[in-house]
């Protein structure tokens, strides 16, 4: 019983750290861009409520999850052979509350600490040329082209005798292109990637349960986004957004589990507002819509920025 009970939470810590933060991102308008020289700082908070559904891949019901997740973000924009490229850095912290049924029995748990912190870099091969604030003021978006790459390090809270991290002990990788088309007042943005995984080799190992080493690993995954926006004025605009990702099969010390195919989508909103000169608000909030494998979460975030332009480059 204990041990069914503490795979139950290796699956549910699965599901909030990496789905919630990789997979499941709505971000639109990801591919627009700045003047170079453009800085920017985030501070987004938000808050998952909602079910694990393993599809009969072990003997869990009930199993549910709360997460609030605090996020710090810092933006740059650049040239880059002549076009413009942007760097993003963000660092997570999760607060939890897992409970499930095993069996019977139910089963609570708590935990608190780093997830992995992620890198972007962007780069705009069409429509996008480097402009410094003056040159940007007088150009007009019509389609933009661009690619980039997402790296979430092996940098979170990982302890390899527990079952329930926020750290995955691996290293993510997420090459993605992104097109940008705006009529007027309307901007259409759709996104294809694809998630790379490496793999833990120190995944429950070393315990009373698990004496020796345990090697866990995960196939890569599909991932498409969508986002229809409006502007109502310059930096006021909502949108709504959608997406779907498939794929992510894991396997344990070489044995793959075929229920944990994900085949997963969810659809939200995000409304942006000007605050002042350098500072805005962002509202956004999303539900599962089709959901195979892995967590229906509904999520609410708020998120403060705050803008200027500069150097280093």
């Amino acid at each position: 019983m204990r041990f069914v009970s503490r795979l139950m939470f290796a699956a549910v810590a699965t599901v909030c750290s990496l789905h919630s933060l990789y997979a499941q991102d709505l971000a639109p308008r990801a591919y627009i861009i700045t003047p170079i020289h453009s800085n920017a700082v985030t501070l987004t908070y938000s808050f998952y409520d909602g079910n694990i559904l393993f599809d009969g891949s072990v003997p869990i019901t009930g199993a549910t999850a709360r997460v609030n997740l605090s996020v710090f973000s810092y933006f740059h924009s650049l040239r880059l052979f002549r076009r413009t490229a942007n760097f993003t850095a963000s660092l997570p912290y999760g607060v939890g509350n897992f409970r499930g049924t095993v069996m019977g029995a139910e089963t609570n748990a708590y935990r608190s600490g780093l997830l992995n912190s992620a890198f972007r870099f962007s780069l705009n091969l069409k429509g996008g040329r480097a402009m410094d604030l003056r040159d940007f003021s007088r150009w007009q978006q019509k389609t933009l082209l661009g690619v980039s790459l997402k790296v979430v390090t092996q940098s979170g809270q990982y302890d390899p005798t527990k079952l329930i991290n926020y750290g995955a002990n691996r290293w993510a990788f997420k090459p993605e292109i992104g097109l940008s088309r705006r009529w007027g007042h309307w901007v259409l943005d759709t996104y294809s990637a694809v998630w790379f995984f490496t793999t833990n080799h120190d995944f429950f190992s070393r315990n009373s349960f698990s004496p020796g080493t345990n090697s866990q690993h995960q196939n890569p995954m599909g991932a498409f986004e969508g986002h229809l926006s409006y502007d109502v004025k310059p930096r006021l605009w909502a949108s709504l957004d959608g997406n779907y990702w498939f794929g992510g099969r894991t396997s344990l010390n070489g044995i793959e589990n075929p229920a944990t195919l994900q085949r997963n989508s969810h659809i939200g909103g995000t409304v942006s507002i000007p605050v002042t000169k350098h500072q805005s608000l962002k509202f956004s909030y999303s539900d599962g819509a089709y959901i195979r494998y892995g967590g229906n979460f509904q999520n609410v975030s708020v998120a403060w920025q705050y803008s200027w332009l500069g150097r280093p480059n």
